[in-house]
């Protein structure tokens, strides 16, 4: 039956749209850059993600999103800084290409640790890895010049790319399509806020 289909889902910070639009300039002046097959994020899909989910059945979004208004209505906004250039795991062997944050990262680190502890307890296992937040730009696909990153990297460490102020967190559904993932909103939870934004399916 189509209602029981699993989807793809994980929670994130938007960054407004002002943000994407100097977030995709600093994507186009990097991408003439870094040469080799990186799959580049589109600048309407780039978001800090909190808690990926992997596939989860309908039925259990109502409950993800329970847990999540219950915790996130604790906490008041806080500012982000988007500043930074990276690569996890090292500039020699580079997987992922990221901007780096700065400003209330500590309080966003810990809503994320709040959050994990809550969806442990619904059966979604913590990660192994610290939280760090940072908004992915691409994903390497196969070995790149290292030299020409590693540039471009130590010229982009410290540059500011703007900020936002985190007022709510939003449940995306990500479907895979030949183009890319494509990320559609489910559910907003306010900093504070008493009630989602917009309805649960």
């Amino acid at each position: 039956m189509e209602g029981t289909k699993k989807i793809r889902a994980f929670l994130a910070a938007e960054p407004p749209g002002d943000l994407r639009g100097a977030i995709a300039a600093f994507l186009r002046e990097i991408k003439d850059r870094i040469r080799g097959p990186v799959a580049w994020v589109r600048p309407e899909g780039i978001h800090i993600t909190l808690k990926f989910f992997g596939e989860v059945a309908p039925e259990e979004v109502n409950r993800i999103g329970a847990a999540v208004a219950e915790e996130t209505r604790r906490f008041s906004p806080l500012e982000i800084i988007v500043r930074g250039l990276g690569v996890f795991p090292s500039p020699k062997r580079p997987r992922v290409i990221w901007l780096g944050t700065a400003g209330e990262v500590d309080r966003l680190a810990t809503i994320q640790g709040r959050l994990e502890e809550a969806l442990q307890l619904l059966g979604f296992p913590a990660e192994d890895r610290a939280f760090r937040a940072h908004l992915t730009l691409g994903r390497v696909k196969a070995p790149l010049d290292t030299a020409a990153l590693g540039e471009v990297l130590r010229e982009k460490a410290g540059e500011t790319v703007g900020g936002f102020t985190v007022s709510s967190l939003t449940l995306f559904k990500s479907d895979l399509t030949p183009r890319g993932a494509v990320y559609t909103p489910l559910a907003e939870f306010p900093l504070g806020g008493p009630q989602n934004k917009r309805s649960l399916p």
